[in-house]
């Protein structure tokens, strides 16, 4: 079992769509600054946590949203995620990951993401660390379409999406933990209700790929809930608090 991130980045859909579709946007003004925190469950018993905090600063053009994420999954991983978004405009600016594995089934003990797109290009490096010694850096560098998103927007931008209910869309989006250009594509099911430990809250569901997000359409919008298709892994929203200023 993976951590959150890594978990949808492995599950995200390539697939050839057989219908029309619309675009996919995310409108980052609508992302409210705050900390979330979530418990993971894997059949049905507690197993970790993550917490999720979105800051909105100034940058030297305008406002940034800045996203950065914890989560552990006992006994096995723990995951760090910062992601910076352009706040006008929606589009990612600079993405960082690092995940340790502790499996004694698992060759690698470490993976890192370090990656900053600009004028169009994604440039950084992709590093991991053997059990067995000695580490393994990959450069990147990629042109993206100019509507390209991070993949990672699947989940940490899935409340602000422009999805009605029933409504099938789709984006270009930059896989960042596997240097790939693939399609990501949202399904809206029907509007319903939820409830998680930091109470019940009214939702509409988004599916992508074999993972499904329940998220709220009233301000402030958000994730409340999160699962695999077949049920066996689950996250869901224990409280909600004021951002806690990070270093830059």
């Amino acid at each position: 079992m993976r951590c959150l991130c890594f978990l949808l980045l492995l599950a995200s859909p390539v697939r050839a769509q057989t219908r029309a579709v619309k675009p996919l946007r995310f409108d980052a003004t609508a992302i409210p600054a705050t900390r979330d925190s979530f418990l993971f469950f894997v059949d049905r018993t507690q197993r970790g946590y993550a917490v999720w905090q979105y800051e909105v600063r100034k940058a030297d053009k305008g406002e940034q949203v800045v996203y950065t994420q914890f989560s552990e999954l006992q006994p096995l991983e723990q995951e760090e995620q910062r992601v910076v978004i352009d706040r006008a405009t929606g589009r990612p600016v600079s993405f960082f990951y690092h995940l340790e594995m502790f499996s004694p089934a698992s060759d690698t003990i470490l993976v890192e993401v370090d990656v900053t797109l600009k004028q169009g290009v994604v440039d950084g490096r992709r590093s991991a660390s053997l059990k067995a010694g000695g580490n393994q850096t990959v450069p990147v560098h990629r042109e993206l379409p100019e509507d390209a998103v991070f993949g990672s927007y699947e989940l940490l931008a899935a409340a602000v999406t422009n999805a009605n209910p029933g409504e099938t869309l789709a984006v270009p989006a930059y896989r960042e933990t596997h240097d790939s250009l693939v399609t990501l594509t949202m399904t809206a099911g029907q509007p319903t209700s939820v409830r998680v430990p930091a109470g019940r809250f009214d939702v509409l569901p988004l599916s992508s790929g074999d993972f499904r997000v329940y998220v709220t359409r009233v301000a402030p919008r958000r994730v409340v809930k999160g699962e695999t298709s077949d049920g066996r892994f689950t996250f869901e929203l224990a409280r909600s608090g004021p951002a806690i200023p990070s270093t830059p």
